[in-house]
């Protein structure tokens, strides 16, 4: 069931980012056609994918070094 939230997640983000794009955008004068959007969107995907698994990463290594010190002690 997670790998189904992950995905869920991620194409949720991808078109709330586009949605945001497409609005935010021309506020401040940028014309960007729709397909160079979904690029960029794609792009900060990707981004945030790889940011959010270096996260995971870096916390799950944080744990396994705490509960090391924790049980060494013992």
């Amino acid at each position: 069931m997670s790998l189904i939230e992950a995905v869920a997640n991620v194409a949720v983000g991808f078109g709330v980012a586009v949605l945001a794009q497409v609005v935010v955008f021309p506020l401040f004068g940028l014309d960007v056609p729709f397909a160079d959007n979904l690029l960029v969107g794609a792009i900060f995907t990707a981004v945030s994918i790889g940011r959010s698994y270096a996260l995971r990463r870096l916390f799950e290594a944080i744990r396994v070094r705490s509960s090391d010190t924790t049980t060494a002690g013992r």
